[in-house]
């Protein structure tokens, strides 16, 4: 077990999911984008970094059909799990490190609220970036926020690297191009105000 997923198999063991600083009960802004640039109730779609986060379960029920959601920590997968009941089966479930996973199939979006943030050095995050072209055909449209420039420097005792819309695309490099930018001030369970950046790009 690597170091990131012993420090938050630690987080969810001893945190509701509903306690930790990113929770929404409803990702609006996330379903918003996906709606919008992926319409096609067929297109499939892989939740990074998703944990316990209940997008999955609300584009399953908005009857996207192709879903997966990828996180280094088995306990809180387990949790998204328990907490869909039934209908878990019908999502898959990844337990990787996306700096070390080997995609075996490709998706249309891809989806990460607040794990490239995390990655702080340049290797892990060339690797994230392998993992998302590899994932990702030409068209397939990447979904990734994280704290804006005006963001929180740190999240759960880690360190981030804050980021705009523009910073984003250019360290994803020339296959991604620039679709969309969007702002959040997401209130925390504990009432602070984190502000975030989204990024919708298509890949060419």
């Amino acid at each position: 077990m690597s170091g990131r997923s012993e420090h938050w198999d630690r987080v969810y063991r001893s945190k509701r999911e509903t306690d930790v600083s990113w929770y929404q009960a409803k990702p609006e802004l996330s379903l918003a984008l996906i709606r919008e640039y992926a319409p096609d109730k067929n297109s499939s779609v892989i939740d990074i970094g998703g944990g316990a986060s209940p997008l999955a379960a609300e584009l399953l029920r908005e009857s996207y059909r192709d879903l997966a959601v990828l996180d280094i920590s088995a306990a809180t997968l387990e949790k998204a799990k328990d907490n869909l009941g039934g209908n878990a089966s019908n999502i898959e479930w990844i337990v990787a490190d996306v700096t070390e996973w080997k995609p075996e199939r490709q998706w249309s979006v891809w989806h990460d609220r607040a794990l490239f943030h995390f990655l702080t050095d340049d290797a892990a995050q060339d690797a994230y970036i392998r993992a998302l072209n590899a994932a990702t055909a030409p068209g397939a449209i990447a979904i990734i926020s994280g704290f804006a420039p005006d963001g929180p420097e740190k999240c759960s005792g880690l360190s981030v690297v804050r980021y705009d819309a523009k910073s984003l695309s250019a360290r994803l490099g020339e296959r991604f191009d620039l679709l969309a930018e969007k702002r959040e001030a997401h209130e925390t369970p504990g009432g602070s105000v984190q502000k975030f950046y989204y990024a919708v790009l298509r890949k060419s």
